[in-house]
């Protein structure tokens, strides 16, 4: 009855933990009503999110495929829904750095490192820990999972002819970026489902020495904060870190070395024999913060939501970690 039950709520939870790592601890912040849109956010990030997890389970692929698919994920939301990608208004994205061949490649770099770790990875993750007897194992039969495509779609839709239709009136992607986008999507998914499951898999490496979880948590708050101030205003505002003394191509450069450095770290530590769940959850606790902490310098509205946000969002994760030391000592000594 308890696998019935955890099978039928994971993915409910699943979605929405992708609409609140994605955007309820972050554009909420200086927007709360943005709260009112939660079932909105629900259908865009929620669906996408679980149809990535349900294909990359059935073939079999591990965290490289659910990288992959976020990226191609994010060119789905920001290219092909929002239009953010190349539009020359949309939120103000075309001021925060270069645009080659039309396109904001400062913007896109940042969602990038946005979507594939908070969209995709860090709800994905967290799903995990909350089920761990459903980690590797499909959450939706046949049907399920075509309802969610077909939710995941409407979820693009929704964002070309609501917010993209609203912030951009009357604008279009390109057609020769719409076909870009569309192939580079194709090609990302069927490395991700064909090519990469089974070739790149993780042993444990005894030899290896783990952080202490607390180092983890704070190393992990700290890269996230410095991939973000790197690309983006602080706040989403109007003033970059370092104004002009940092030239847009060095910015890319700049995060694109820390996205490296953070993901071969966390590879390192996985790695290493005595990484557990307890880590993950300092890990991930170090993102969830620092992402919302960005948001906080926009204005004092931000900084009362970004501080009450923080405050809960500490409070769940330490429940969360509690919850997964109590399981770790439970099995420790059955084991025994």
């Amino acid at each position: 009855m308890a696998g019935s039950r955890n099978r039928r709520r994971a993915p409910w939870v699943l979605a929405l933990l992708t609409t609140l790592c994605a955007e309820l601890t972050f554009t909420a912040v200086a927007v709360p009503f943005t709260w009112l849109l939660t079932p909105l956010l629900m259908v865009m990030y929620g669906a996408g999110v679980l149809l990535i997890r349900e294909a990359v389970v059935r073939v079999g692929g591990g965290w490289p495929s659910l990288a992959l698919l976020g990226v191609a994920y994010q060119l789905a939301e920001d290219g092909l829904g929002l239009q953010a990608l190349t539009s020359p208004k949309m939120y103000g994205a075309a001021d925060w750095g270069m645009r080659v061949l039309g396109a904001n490649v400062t913007y896109w770099e940042s969602q990038i490192g946005v979507h594939v770790v908070l969209s995709v990875l860090v709800p994905i993750a967290l799903a995990d820990l909350l089920f761990p007897g459903r980690r590797g194992r499909p959450y939706l039969g046949g049907g399920g999972l075509a309802g969610v495509g077909a939710l995941a779609v409407v979820g693009v839709l929704g964002l070309r002819f609501a917010i993209s239709a609203d912030q951009h009136p009357g604008y279009q992607t390109p057609w020769g970026w719409t076909a870009a986008f569309l192939v580079a999507i194709a090609v990302l998914a069927v490395l991700a489902l064909v090519v990469v499951p089974g070739r790149l898999q993780e042993r444990p490496w005894a030899g290896r020495t783990v952080p202490r979880p607390g180092v983890a948590g704070l190393v992990s708050a700290y890269l996230t904060m410095a991939f973000l101030t790197t690309l983006l205003p602080l706040g989403l505002g109007s003033t970059l870190l370092f104004g002009d003394l940092m030239p847009p191509s060095l910015r890319l450069v700049m995060a694109a070395v820390t996205a490296v450095l953070f993901g071969w770290l966390v590879l390192r530590w996985r790695a290493a024999a005595g990484w557990d769940d307890r880590h993950r959850v300092w890990l991930i606790s170090g993102i969830l913060v620092a992402h919302t902490a960005f948001m906080m310098p926009g204005s004092a509205t931000s900084m009362v939501t970004g501080s009450l946000t923080i405050v809960l969002e500490t409070a769940l994760l330490m429940l969360l970690a509690r919850h997964v030391s109590r399981r770790a000592n439970a099995v420790e000594a059955i084991r025994v």
